[in-house]
């Protein structure tokens, strides 16, 4: 067999590995026994991906993550936040208060942000991406 045809077989083979792999099952093996829910849009864009360069693996992993469950969120789990529920957090000033922050995305989301981690990195945005939001400066 000729060098440039295991080179090609080879990439082949990882290509398809890394595909049929890219499922909610392997990634999420505790939501396996759901029966319905909202998609997890994190494991339906990695099967999109799969059917975008290599069709049948694509296919595959979506039959598995929707026999299994695995693509549905766990129950009362959510990731985003409306904008509106942030507005207590933003004080009269326009700075924004983190325990007041942290307190509502932990009530929102159930899960609880280091927002005094000092790795952390602030940015402050504009006017134009506040009135996206719907928002408009208080100070």
């Amino acid at each position: 067999m000729p060098m440039g045809s295991r080179i090609i077989g080879g990439v082949l083979a990882i290509a398809l590995f890394t595909q049929l792999s890219a499922c909610g099952t392997l990634f999420f093996p505790d939501r396996r026994g759901q029966i319905e829910g909202r998609i997890d849009p994190l494991v339906a864009g990695l099967n999109a991906v799969g059917i975008l360069f290599y069709v049948i693996p694509g296919l595959i992993a979506f039959g598995i993550d929707f026999a299994t469950g695995a693509i549905y969120l766990p129950e009362g789990e959510t990731y985003s936040v409306a904008p509106e529920t942030l507005q207590p957090a933003i004080g009269a000033d326009g700075r924004i208060d983190t325990a007041k922050l942290r307190l509502i995305i932990e009530q929102q989301t159930g899960r609880d942000l280091p927002l005094d981690d000092p790795r952390l990195i602030q940015h402050s945005g504009d006017l134009e991406q506040l009135a996206s939001y719907g928002l408009r400066p208080a100070a």
